[in-house]
């Protein structure tokens, strides 16, 4: 029988665990999927062209396919998504990288795996497959003695489809293996732009001491597609926008734009701020559905599935009270943007020359986090020959000002690498962010028809009216 590592429930969220050795080995499970040929395999090659690579990586899959074919099928991902191929960075890669393919329930594929990697200290062990499939290969890698040390697993997106299969999957992983070698992934975490926000909030002295509810008036996040789920039906008929990207990207979105500053541990502090925000309502929530959807292929008929939403959050904390926080997500939206708007309350009339001067204007602090990152914020100023204010907008655009930035799963698999837990949600926040939306999982409000095109129901476009309404994304 295999060792396994117990944690105590009661540790969630408090846990301070010691940093773990750079990994020695990376083993990729899934690698001939779909998500590895658009994403996985292109930020190996990328990380192999900044010399960032230093070690061996074994490819693991169910497909019965030759080395040689394994690296014929990388080197074409890579060409699709870079447009070209640099020959001797891909020598270097495919270099790196041995193949082999079983079935992930047979004991025979973790002893091949055992050989191959050759009593490494630290391996990495990537999971880009099913998440049925999580437990068994967690099982099985512990059952073949791979789990000890240093070893760490990373588990792709979902985590869980609700908060009990949440809180049940973090036990079963927890009867196998200790909490700190498990790295949950969330690609927007990933994200240069959004890691911006923490910098850009703590590190400067004209936000630092604003950022509360004294000076805040509302904050509101945006994540707009201009497509619809279009071949996806069967997968996304399943889950939806508040489990597809409410729950998680922008909800850990919305701890860096709100939490306090990570002294110590990133987990705890971002785990704390989980702690204060209200499950919600389904009161609190518009769910809409454009027109069409249930004519696609793999959606069910009459379905209810939500390809929009909008819902209203509140902070139960002495920095945030009083401060609504606005979400909403949707596809076949207007455009394809993703910001959020940190929305400062109107000052006071004053007296300038004389005359009373009454602000018409919210200022927007705006962090654009899609294809055109960057920070867009509004001064007043006097009107050129006029005696009168006019805001004039400013426009940093963090890839002119700070140059080409790091693809997500650049990032991510580099900080798994490397160990670095920030990056990764832990089992509290996990647990806490599926604990704040289930209300609205267990009791769904009625989805709302809207027209492809537009910003959704009329019911949420109202949502924010007395907070000076939604702020159409800078693209």
């Amino acid at each position: 029988m295999y060792q396994i590592a117990k944690v105590k429930s009661e540790t969630r969220g408090k846990v301070h665990w010691m940093a773990l050795q750079e990994a020695d080995q990376l083993v990729i499970f899934g690698i001939s999927g779909d998500l590895a040929k658009k994403m996985t395999i292109p930020s190996l090659y990328r990380l192999e062209r900044r010399e960032l690579l230093k070690l061996p990586i074994l490819g693991v899959a169910f497909d019965a396919w030759t080395e040689e074919q394994f690296i014929a099928h990388a080197r074409e991902s890579v060409e699709t998504v870079e447009g070209s191929v640099d020959d001797a960075v891909f020598t270097r890669l495919a270099d790196r990288i041995t193949y082999i393919h079983g079935d992930f329930t047979d004991d025979a594929l973790y002893q091949e795996i055992s050989k191959q990697i050759n009593g490494k200290k630290a391996p990495c062990f990537y999971l880009e497959i099913p998440p049925g499939l999580f437990v068994v290969v967690a099982q099985n890698l512990a059952k073949a003695d791979l789990l000890h040390g240093d070893a760490r697993v990373v588990f792709e997106k979902p985590f869980g489809t609700d908060y009990d299969s949440a809180k049940q999957l973090n036990d079963d992983l927890h009867k196998i293996m200790r909490e700190d070698q498990v790295f949950r992934l969330d690609h927007y975490l990933g994200k240069d732009q959004v890691q911006d926000i923490l910098y850009v909030r703590f590190s400067n002295t004209f936000f630092e001491p604003l950022w509360d509810r004294h000076y805040v008036d509302s904050i509101m996040i945006t994540m707009a597609e201009d497509f619809g789920v279009e071949d996806r039906g069967s997968f996304y008929d399943k889950v939806g926008t508040l489990r597809d990207v409410v729950q998680n990207h922008l909800l850990q979105t919305l701890s860096l734009v709100t939490m306090e500053v990570p002294t110590d541990d990133f987990a705890i502090t971002r785990y704390d701020l989980f702690r204060t925000i209200p499950s919600l309502e389904p009161e609190q929530v518009v769910r809409g559905q454009y027109e069409g959807y249930q004519e696609i292929k793999g959606v069910a008929e009459n379905s209810d599935t939500e390809t929009f939403i909008a819902a209203k959050f509140k902070i139960n904390s002495l920095r945030w009270s009083g401060v609504p926080v606005f979400i909403r997500a949707g596809k076949n939206m207007p455009v394809k943007a993703t910001e959020v708007v940190v929305r400062m309350k109107m000052l006071p009339p004053f007296v300038i020359n004389g005359r009373l001067r009454a602000s018409r204007w919210y200022d927007d602090v705006v962090f654009r986090l899609g294809s055109k990152p960057g920070l867009n914020m509004a001064i007043r100023v006097k009107q050129p020959g006029l005696d009168k204010m006019e805001p004039v907008e400013l426009n940093l655009d963090f890839q002119q000002a700070e140059g080409g930035t790091p693809e997500p799963y650049e990032v991510l698999l580099m900080g798994a690498i490397h160990g670095v837990r920030a990056l990764f949600p832990d089992e509290g926040t996990i647990e806490e962010t599926w604990r704040i939306v289930q209300p609205v999982i267990d009791n769904p409000p009625p989805v709302i028809s809207y027209k492809s095109g537009t910003w959704g129901p009329d019911e949420a476009q109202k949502m924010t009216e007395k907070h000076g309404g939604w702020r159409e994304p800078t693209i």
